[in-house]
């Protein structure tokens, strides 16, 4: 079975379900899944260049997630020829997915049957039990309300929804069971959990379902994705200082300026920033904690003193690994609201902007690696000659360790 998947930790976490499906379901062709991302216009062009390639290879191609969603809802084969029509001669060797196969209900059978599948004989979550990769990614929540100006989520995945607590360590306990060690939860914005919309960060549960995963499971490595500032408070901060968290958080931050916060209408602003900030340095952790972030580069009318607000900011807090993003107005199909502001930066300033920002974070890791030196580090085997300690440091392991091993390393 072939895939590819690309960028997020979403698409990872749909991608084995269908992996496993796939396998538990006899097919009359030879299948290459795609899993789709569309946060920028370069991501998609990635996307349309493999698939041409597996498709001029006789593969028959099924392509899920965001590219194929429209508001939470699988679109139509005519709107996603209209939107692609360069697959138009290939339209014989594509099906649209669901993000999930357990929509299949939803979907109907039919849909089953121009996959060429077989329909399931028995409970979908009864052949959901193989795990593609080493850590569990556990989605606890999907979709979202707070219409970004730079961000296609709301037109891709709709609304912002949560997964029941009983439901997320009820899958928790059967990686458990196997030989899984870790998982990561993961979603579009986690820390609104159980929020009724995820615009009120002060109706978030998130710690709470923190706290239940730990008292209802034994995995003994917990790993939080992509957080958002707003919805940090005290309560926090004192349930991830469990050891069974690992001392890793990835910050959705976007810019450490007030002015590019505001144009990109997010529901923060650097004093925020900056509390948070704080409050983690501020954790006693055995090894030294790793803060990542989300930063977009070259936001309409991002002045240079504005992106040297940024720069600040990432040698300030100690952010040693950045994910940068030249903005995307979206020229592709779709559309997003900052693409029709003012004073839209060039190509040529977001790629020196991206070159200085990666030089500045590749400085701050170089002081990260070195600051974990002679310390005896926890690290998850993942393939044969690599693992990752707790504070998502990837290193070299010897040969003789298996896959979803814990190991002791002194770096």
């Amino acid at each position: 079975m072939e895939y590819s998947v690309f960028w997020c930790r979403l698409n990872k976490y749909y991608l084995n379900q269908w992996l496993d499906y796939f396998r538990s379901h006899p097919f009359a062709n030879q299948p290459y899944v795609i899993t789709t991302c569309e946060v920028t216009d370069r991501a998609k062009q990635k996307r349309i260049k493999l698939a041409k390639k597996k498709l001029s290879e006789w593969y028959h191609l099924y392509i899920t997630w965001c590219g194929t969603l429209k508001r939470g809802e699988l679109i139509s084969t005519e709107l996603f020829y209209n939107l692609y029509s360069e697959f138009i001669p290939f339209s014989d060797s594509i099906t649209l997915l669901w993000e999930s196969p357990l929509q299949s209900s939803r979907a109907e059978r039919g849909d089953l049957k121009k996959m060429k599948i077989a329909s399931p004989e028995k409970s979908v979550s009864q052949w959901l039990s193989k795990n593609e990769f080493t850590k569990k990614f556990v989605v606890i929540q999907n979709g979202c309300d707070n219409y970004c100006s730079f961000c296609l989520t709301v037109q891709k995945r709709g609304k912002h929804t949560s997964r029941r607590k009983e439901e997320i360590v009820e899958e928790v306990r059967k990686f458990e069971e196997g030989w899984g060690k870790e998982i990561v939860l993961t979603g579009v914005n986690i820390a609104a959990w159980w929020c009724s919309n995820s615009t009120k960060p002060e109706e978030s549960k998130f710690t709470e379902l923190l706290t239940y995963i730990l008292d209802n499971t034994t995995i003994p490595r917990i790993r939080i994705s992509s957080l958002w500032p707003e919805y940090l408070d005290d309560e926090f901060f004192t349930v991830i200082q469990n050891p069974r968290i690992l001392p890793h958080f990835h910050l959705s931050i976007q810019s450490f300026s007030d002015t590019v916060l505001q144009r990109m209408k997010r529901n923060y602003t650097v004093k925020t920033l900056a509390n948070v900030l704080t409050k983690f340095h501020a954790l006693k952790t055995i090894v030294p904690l790793s803060l990542w972030a989300d930063i977009i580069i070259g936001f309409p009318g991002e002045t240079e003193e504005e992106f040297k607000e940024t720069l600040y900011g990432i040698q300030t807090y100690n952010i040693n690994k950045v994910h940068p993003f030249p903005f995307s107005a979206h020229t592709m199909w779709e559309t997003v609201p900052a693409s029709v502001l003012a004073n839209q930066i060039d190509q040529v300033t977001k790629k020196l902007r991206e070159k200085e920002l990666k030089k500045i974070a590749d400085h701050v890791l170089d002081q990260f690696i070195e600051l974990n030196k002679n310390i005896e580090h926890s690290v998850l085997v993942e393939w044969k000659w690599s693992g990752w300690t707790e504070n998502y440091i990837k290193v070299p392991v010897d040969s003789k360790y298996k896959r979803g091993e814990i190991i002791q390393i002194f770096l």
